[in-house]
């Protein structure tokens, strides 16, 4: 394999952005399992007056991710978020108004690898979101495992992130005055297996617990689409049936969670990695009209945009039935592939391509 290296004139603006992607993707992958090995030291060389304080924090705050979390706008405005940002680029654009008076499930899709799009969007304030959508407040939830990591959970509860319990979206979503909306990346781990480029396989057929909690609080439905998502790794290759898929399917099974073997590029050579390509994600709210021509097709080549489509409305059921579930289930895949389909040639994909539902 010929090695392809990074110029040596980069310009320092790029530089600091792939800087602020490698911490990213180091925080993802390392540091919470480095905070958990630094307790362990912590315990190991008996420093009591660290870890006894830690504990009785832990007793008290446990179940903080669960109600809320606990978020710092000081980690939110770090500049690194806005380099993170441009470094794809991403974009949110928002094309239709939400009313602040109710609360709101964004069903996000797809996982992608590492779901950069969510975070970049989601869990800094360099993403014009207040500007945006003023009134509102996003929370991001991700698996409970990660809130059990000393250390690493303050970290990941200062960025906005929380748990994705049941008791945890009810909470978000109990905001009697409105404008809370829990955004929830539907396909799970699960999904990140499929997040090949090209590939627009979700994992939602049988995910019905969102709907169940839209229906219980009244909560609007919103599906989102991030083009771009699985455009950012490549995956070794694990068909079904494989014995890599298997291996990993069983330990999705066992833990809850799963990791797709992906490479890229890396910091000093576009050849190998773990650094995402620099490729766009495009992320935009509501019904924006399709748009063609050479410039709109420039600017889309330069952002990484989340599409979102037009809110369904919920009408508050304490007891829904199965059958209500499953009807607004497939009014919600309806809405989600009306998505796909309005704006996917924008994006450069194919009249022939479509979503593959499992």
């Amino acid at each position: 394999m010929k090695v392809q290296f990074a110029p040596i004139n980069i310009p320092l603006e790029r530089r600091l952005q792939t800087a602020a992607v490698l911490q990213w993707v180091f925080s993802f992958l390392l540091l919470g399992q480095l905070c958990c090995g630094l307790f362990v030291i912590l315990l190991y060389k008996n420093y009591w007056f660290l870890y006894v304080p830690y504990l009785a924090w832990l007793y008290f705050d446990w179940k903080t991710p669960d109600s809320g979390g606990r978020r710092f706008d000081w980690v939110r405005n770090w500049t690194v978020w806005k380099y993170f940002r441009e470094y794809f680029p991403m974009q949110l654009i928002k094309t239709v108004d939400l009313d602040p008076s109710h609360n709101y499930i964004f069903g996000f899709h797809p996982h992608g690898v590492l779901v950069a799009g969510a975070f970049g969007n989601f869990c800094t304030n360099h993403s014009n979101f207040k500007e945006l959508f003023p009134g509102f407040t996003a929370y991001l939830h991700t698996l409970p495992y990660w809130f059990r990591c000393p250390f690493f959970r303050e970290y990941l509860m200062s960025s906005g992130a929380v748990s994705v319990s049941k008791q945890c979206v009810s909470h978000v979503l109990s905001k009697e005055e409105g404008g809370n909306i829990s955004v929830i990346v539907l396909g799970g781990a699960e999904e990140s297996l499929v997040a090949h480029p090209g590939s627009f396989t979700l994992f939602i057929s049988q995910r019905k617990g969102f709907i169940k909690m839209a229906l219980t609080h009244g909560a609007y439905l919103v599906p989102v689409f991030s083009f771009g998502e699985n455009e950012l790794f490549k995956q070794v290759n694990n068909p079904e049936g494989s014995w890599l898929r298997t291996v990993q399917e069983k330990l999705y099974q066992k833990v809850g969670f799963t990791l797709p073997l992906f490479h890229a590029r890396g910091v000093f050579q576009y050849s190998f990695g773990l650094m995402p390509y620099r490729k766009p994600i495009f992320t935009v709210d509501g019904e924006a009209e399709a748009q063609g021509g050479d410039d709109l097709s420039h600017q889309l080549m330069e952002e990484f945009r989340l599409e979102l489509g037009h809110p369904i409305p919920v009408r508050q059921n304490p007891h829904p039935t199965s059958e209500q579930i499953d009807e607004l289930h497939q009014t919600y895949l309806e809405e989600l592939r009306k998505l796909f389909e309005k704006h996917k040639r924008k994006y450069g994909i194919s009249e022939q391509e479509t979503l593959i539902f499992k």
